[in-house]
């Protein structure tokens, strides 16, 4: 617990809004359309990933020959036909920790493997675009999650040490990143449990957005 940090740097997707599920949900009804197998794990694996890298790990998977392209698209067709608009729940504790935050003076930044066009309009739709005081994303720097990049330019954007700013994620990819960046991450699982590894490289992992207020609170 470090009691005099300047910023914290959010992931989106799994930790701002509870979306993870809900494209696993729609790949798979891709996947049962086409026959696809094994779709749930794949996207576990992608779990942190920008566009392009997700796309190679499934041509990987599932071969060169694989009409990835196709697929996302109809599956990308289908989850904002449902859930953009605002449609899109937002995890339980959001607004009142980005609130208290604020309140305390703290630089508040967004580092998002998804691309930046998606990321603007799903934080305008749900009215919590003005709490970032940066954006980054997924098509703004070279290396996806679990390398670093996205972190440090976030860090960097912010105009803070990266020693001194926390990392909520809950993509193992994104622990991953942050750690190397130098971050302080802090784990708030979504689809994928904490394992050894991510206990090692995390400075706390809560249940909740409303528990990480908490523990903030009391410092």
């Amino acid at each position: 617990m470090k009691q005099d940090f300047k910023a914290v740097v959010f992931d989106m997707d799994g930790v701002i809004f509870d979306s993870e599920k809900l494209v696993v949900l729609c790949w798979q009804e891709i996947a049962d359309k086409y026959n696809i197998i094994g779709i749930e794990e794949q996207c576990r694996l992608c779990l942190g990933l920008n566009r392009e890298a997700a796309r190679q790990k499934m041509l990987e998977h599932y071969g060169m020959d694989f009409p990835y392209d196709t697929y996302k698209k109809e599956m990308s067709d289908l989850y904002h036909r449902r859930y953009s608009g605002g449609r899109l729940p937002m995890k339980p504790g959001v607004v009142e920790l980005l609130t208290f935050l604020k309140e305390k003076g703290k630089k508040i930044a967004l580092a998002s493997s998804t691309r930046r066009e998606v990321v603007l309009a799903e934080l305008r739709d749900a009215g919590i675009l003005d709490y970032f005081d940066k954006v980054i994303c997924g098509d703004m720097v070279k290396r996806s999650k679990p390398e670093p990049d996205i972190f440090l330019k976030a860090c960097e954007e912010l105009e803070v040490e990266v020693q001194d700013a926390y990392a909520i994620e809950d993509s193992y990819n994104g622990i991953r990143a942050a750690y190397r960046a130098g971050m302080m991450p802090i784990m708030v699982p979504d689809l994928a449990e904490p394992t050894e590894e991510m206990k090692q490289l995390t400075v706390a992992i809560m249940p909740s957005l409303l528990e990480m207020l908490e523990w903030i609170d009391k410092m």
